[in-house]
């Protein structure tokens, strides 16, 4: 199987929102915002080769919204996913699958498409694009707090063209291919899926926003946008000491420095992010 890191830009967020209760003058050594306590953030993707499947791991904001929307969140960069994905040699029409961690519209903006008459059409056209129900309806059918990260024409266009699929929603992990497993995680968001990874070199596991970046390794370090803290502290808890057990690597969503590393324990038997090295998902 062959990993890549698919680059689709970067994008501003409320450094307060991204950190929760951490204080700022916490957080801001860490990653430093703005005149407006914005922070920059990535949009990383990956691309999964493995057999005759070209598998896309979520997709980034898209460039389909308005300039009121993009101007909320300021989006940068030269990279794009189409771009991306073109620097290794795939275009969109070879993508036969794309695997949506959650609906969110910093994930999935980018898995529609606005055509030159103004329709929206889905962005791979022989891709089947993987959800699951029960975040579909969440998504569809949203509460209050979550409802400006759940944009209709994002994912309800997909099931219109009839390019979505369901993946049952399990309690335990289990293999979704060969060398994929899905794991289902609720404190983010219901049922969000994290994609591991029997990758060459060593077991990745994608965090999605389990752990948005290596920021976010300490356990108090939990996004004000989560639904259920306390279950993001248990879930996250539980992957980190497995992954650093089975020096398993972690490849992070949003972190705008570092795409994947391994952990290690602190003098003080916190575990941490290993910086000796940014490993190479590539």
């Amino acid at each position: 199987m062959k990993v890549s890191s698919i680059d689709t830009g970067f994008f501003k967020l409320d450094g307060g929102a991204m950190f929760g209760i951490v204080p700022k003058r916490i957080w801001n050594r860490l990653n430093a915002a703005d005149e407006n306590n914005l922070c920059t953030w990535a949009m990383r993707c990956l691309l999964l080769e493995t057999g005759d499947r070209k598998i896309l791991v979520d997709t980034g904001l898209g460039d389909k919204q308005d300039d009121k929307f993009r101007s909320f969140f300021e989006p940068h960069g030269e990279a794009t996913l189409v771009g991306s994905l073109a620097a290794k040699g795939v275009s969109a029409t070879d993508i036969t699958d794309v695997f949506l961690t959650h609906l969110h519209f910093d994930h999935c903006g980018g898995a529609v498409r606005r055509a030159l008459d103004g329709s929206l059409k889905p962005a791979f056209p022989n891709a089947t694009y993987w959800t699951n129900e029960v975040h579909y309806q969440w998504a569809m059918h949203p509460n209050a707090r979550e409802q400006a990260s759940f944009l209709p024409e994002n994912f309800a266009t997909l099931k219109e063209a009839g390019v979505l699929r369901y993946l049952d929603v399990q309690r335990d992990p289990y293999e979704w291919l060969p060398g994929l497993q899905v794991q289902f995680v609720n404190g983010h968001t219901e049922a969000m899926m994290l994609l591991h990874i029997d990758a060459p070199k060593r077991h990745l596991v994608y965090c999605a926003d389990l752990i948005p970046s290596s920021y976010h390794i300490g356990l108090p370090y939990i996004m004000g946008y989560d639904i259920r803290p306390m279950d993001t502290l248990a879930e996250k808890t539980d992957l980190l000491e497995e992954a650093f057990e089975k020096n398993w690597g972690l490849v992070f969503e949003h972190d705008p420095r570092t795409a994947c590393c391994t952990l290690q324990r602190s003098e003080s038997g916190r575990i941490v992010a290993d910086r000796s090295g940014n490993l190479d998902v590539c």
